[in-house]
Order: structure tokens, then sequence, then C-alpha cells
């Protein structure tokens, strides 16, 4: 069945292809002979009764500097001219970000949104974590510089990062000895409204942050993100290098209590982050990635499981 796509994404000439989720998902989707259409965020309308954007047709070729092709723009009801939308613009989960999804949301009696924009709205990626708790490292939400000077007592060690923080940007280990701790809470409380994450440090991290993908509730494959020297972050934005890995017994516990709650809310394709075999910290359900580095390396092909699913939710 050819599918009328949408998809709601960044620039896409900004795009690195080599290892860019989206760019794989459109690419599979045209093998397909799915149609695809290209919209920014911003162009989003509401107006008598209906969503509206301005779309424009995308082809889609993986050749670096020279990776799309655009026809003319067209006006798109997004609820009767596409079948699918596929929400994947970038962090930060700010308030356009919300904003986007309260407006998707009214056409999902039409259109097949994915992800599910209400249950993207009500899972942010470190937020979602904490309804399983017995997975998670010690963690605390807090402005409070009272609080946090107590969180690190108990912890000895601690990473500071903030609430809807995303590839690794401004994340902060703090020693035992708490200094900076008082400036960077400072920092942060003037730069966010929000709460901040506190976490234990965990020394495992030297040894990598596993991200897994689920694809409508089950495990696709799995990377492991070793951080670069003098490191604690191993996200690949931030120089974290990839490596072929196993999912440990824990690790196919955590996927095996996540994966139905997220199949029943709507959640497609989700990356979840795992330090040291057995702490979940991150559930990615905005615009997850990992999975072409995760298929270069076990010659999977997740963004055809990916649209398997869309399939069958569309039937």
């Amino acid at each position: 069945m050819s599918l009328r796509v949408a998809v709601q994404m960044d620039p896409i000439e900004r795009i690195k292809i080599a290892g860019d989720s989206t760019f794989a998902l459109m690419l599979k989707a045209q093998e397909l002979g799915h149609e695809l259409f290209h919209y920014a965020v911003e162009d989003l309308s509401w107006a008598e009764g209906r969503l509206w954007t301005m779309g424009y047709p995308v082809t889609v070729q993986r050749v670096d500097g020279d990776h799309f092709r655009t026809g003319e723009p067209r006006i798109l009801d997004l609820g009767k001219d596409v079948d699918v939308v596929l929400m994947r613009q970038d962090p930060p989960f700010d308030l356009g970000y919300i904003t986007a999804t309260y407006l998707l949301e009214r056409i999902a009696s039409e259109t097949l949104v994915v992800n599910d924009p209400a249950a993207v709205r009500n899972a942010p990626e470190k937020l979602w974590v904490l309804n399983f708790p017995q997975f998670m490292p010690p963690t605390a939400i807090t402005r409070s510089l009272g609080l946090a000077r107590k969180f690190l007592a108990e912890q000895g060690d601690i990473v500071l990062k903030p609430l809807h923080g995303f590839a690794g940007g401004s994340v902060f280990r703090i020693g035992p000895d708490g200094r900076n701790l008082a400036s960077l809470i400072e920092v942060f409380n003037r730069t966010y409204r929000e709460p901040h994450v506190l976490q234990k440090f965990l020394p495992e991290i030297a040894e990598g942050d596993k991200r897994i993908v689920l694809v409508d509730g089950q495990v696709a494959g799995a990377i492991n993100r070793i951080p670069g020297a003098g490191e604690i972050r191993s996200n690949l934005a931030v120089g974290g290098t990839a490596a072929k890995t196993e999912l440990t017994v824990r690790e196919e516990e955590i996927c095996a209590v996540l994966g139905p709650e997220c199949r029943k809310r709507g959640l497609i394709f989700v990356g979840i982050d795992v330090i040291g075999g057995r702490w979940l910290t991150e559930i990615n359900v905005t615009s997850p990635t990992g999975m072409v580095a995760i298929d270069a390396f076990n010659g999977t092909d997740t963004p055809a499981l990916i649209w398997e699913a869309i399939g069958r939710r569309l039937d």
C-alpha cells in the first residue's frame, strides 16, 4: 500500500545523512513507494477547523551534499491529504514542541502521527523514566541548592543536567567536594525555569551508555556509545563512538517492562539509554536516533520494521 507521508522535521539541508534516523526512514519510505512531503513545525496552522501546513514534495538519495530534491510547495490539510505524519523535529522540548503536539493531536482520528503526539507530550525523556524507579539510579529533580547539597552528600559523586536537555548538552559531573555546585545551580536556575536533574554518577559510564531501540515495543537492536577521552558524555553528537553490543539479562527485563507501555501509547519508535547493563537513565520518544549505527553493526533494517509497524497501525 502506497502512503502519503508528511515529515515534520528541521531543515533537511542541514542533516548529516550518514547517521540521521529521519533520513533513513525517508529513504526506506521512498523505496517502499510512499510519497514524501517535508514541512517545518513553524508552518503548522489551524484555521476553519482544519490543520494546515505548507508542504514540499521531496525525494531523497544517499549522496552527501546532494541528498534531496523538492518540488513546488503545496498547501496540505494534514487530516485529509496525508496518511502518516512523522513528528521528527529535534528537541528542545519547549513550548513550541508542546504546541505542535496539541495541534497534531487534533487530527488523530484521521491521520496516524508517529510517535503519538499526546504520548510524546506526556512522556518527556527524563520524566517518564520516573515511572520505572526499579530500574533507575538515585535521582532528584529540583531547583533547590539545599536539596542538591543533601543529594551530593548522600551519593558522593553526582551528575547535573537540564531536565529537557538533549544530545549530551550541559552535563556536569560534581565530585564529593561540591566544587562549583552552588555556581552551577545558580546558572541553571537563571537559564531554565523548570527544575534540573541530579543523578548519582555511575563509573560504569566509562564502559559505555547503551542505546536500545524499541519498535512498537519490541527490541530492534542496540549499540554501546563509548565516551571520548576525558569525557563522561557518550552521545555520538559530542564525540562518543559506537560499538557493537548485546543485551544483558537486566536490559532484557527493562525492555520487557517498557515494551508494552510504549506499544499501548502509540510510541512506535523509542530509544532507551542504559548504563552499566542495569541503570535506565532516559526514555527517548521525541526524535530518537541510533538505528543507523545499529543496522550497520547488525546487518538489520530498522526502518523497514518501523514502516511495517506503521502499516499494522493503519490496517
